[in-house]
């Protein structure tokens, strides 16, 4: 017999925002310092500049702007859960996400951190969704924030050119699984036996960050990026592809592709291989660069400020990060207002 039991709530998404620090990174800044120039920036990443903090400034003061900006678009000042997804936390101990929850008011909600590395957003997002559908919490604050400034060596050539700091952050609410918004299928993988690929040796309980026997390098970010790149490509289009088919979409359903933003280079990889035009695919990482876990919200930021992505679009975000970990979801986007752009200092806008 059929059963009269409710269906679980869904996951919605009802609040966007990003932010990125003020200071401005070029690449004539950069050109200066690594004896390089724009042009070799430009064509091996696509990126133009990025942003960095100030001394003093920390992963938690960016979450906490992104956050406080995404509970104003949600309509809200309360949630049950705060999740912080970031490779640069405050500190190794505690966790940055109760002090970020207790900056916006919010003391007393369930908040922890995610590790995913880049991959950070989705494997939140997914998080945030099983809370959701679980019953433990009602809304939930899910904040993607890192500073890679603070690990990458500025003097390393490959890599400071890649990275700016940022965060992004959306709200989920309990609803329907047929409203616009609401979280879709996901699909998630690791294999940690290329962990060596993306790394920071150092500062774990594995090798101490202390001490004059810890090579200088081994404090700082390091990245084998011709590897990184054949993995990327790879394994993000492979999780695309798992995850549509789980729902039953084709690649034509797709109104607008989100990936990581890793490098302009990657993106455009990862839509070719998966037959995506390149008008569909949404990039802003020349503006911002690769701020690893806060990527995404933030592209979704600067696109729907653009009006970029619209409601009703079937979007279709994807990553990869250090781990080495990936994923992918689907969701139609829903009716938010419009955000400022995450480096714009203005305040949102009423649709």
């Amino acid at each position: 017999m059929p059963s009269n039991a409710p269906s679980p709530p869904a996951a919605v998404l009802c609040g966007l925002a990003g932010w990125v620090p003020p200071r401005v990174v070029t690449n004539e800044e950069l050109a200066d310092r690594l004896d390089t120039d724009d042009a070799w920036i430009r064509t091996r990443t696509g990126i133009l500049r990025r942003h960095v903090i100030e001394p003093g400034q920390a992963t938690s003061d960016l979450a906490v702007e992104a956050g406080r900006r995404a509970l104003r678009s949600a309509g809200v000042d309360s949630v049950d859960a705060v999740i912080v997804t970031t490779t640069t936390p405050d500190r190794p101990c505690p966790a940055t996400a109760p002090a970020v929850a207790a900056r916006l008011g919010l003391v007393g909600a369930a908040a922890f951190d995610v590790g995913a590395v880049c991959t950070g957003f989705v494997y939140g997002l997914a998080t945030a969704a099983g809370l959701i559908t679980s019953g433990v919490a009602g809304r939930v604050l899910l904040i993607g924030a890192d500073t890679y400034s603070t690990i990458v060596d500025p003097l390393d050539r490959a890599n400071a050119i890649i990275f700016g700091d940022g965060a992004g952050a959306v709200v989920l609410r309990a609803g329907r699984v047929d409203e616009p918004g609401a979280v879709g299928r996901f699909d998630l993988g690791s294999d940690g036996t290329h962990e060596d690929l993306i790394t920071v040796a150092a500062g774990g309980s594995r090798q101490r960050a202390g001490g004059d026997e810890v090579p200088p390098r081994d404090r700082h970010f390091a990245m084998r990026g011709n590897e990184v790149y054949r993995h990327a490509v790879t394994r993000m289009a492979e999780s695309a592809r798992t995850v549509l088919r789980t729902a039953g979409w084709k690649i034509d359903d797709i109104d607008r592709f989100v990936p990581h933003q890793a490098n302009l280079r990657i993106l455009h990889a990862v839509a070719d291989d998966l037959g995506l035009p390149p008008e569909r695919c949404v990039a802003n990482v020349d503006s911002v660069g690769n701020t690893g876990a806060a990527s995404i919200p933030l592209a979704l930021a600067d696109a729907v400020a653009d009006q970029v992505v619209r409601p009703g679009d079937r979007l279709l975000l994807t990553a990869f990060g250090g781990g080495l970990t990936w994923g992918s979801c689907l969701l139609t986007w829903p009716e938010l207002p419009l955000p400022a752009h995450p480096y714009d200092r203005g305040e949102e806008t009423a649709p």
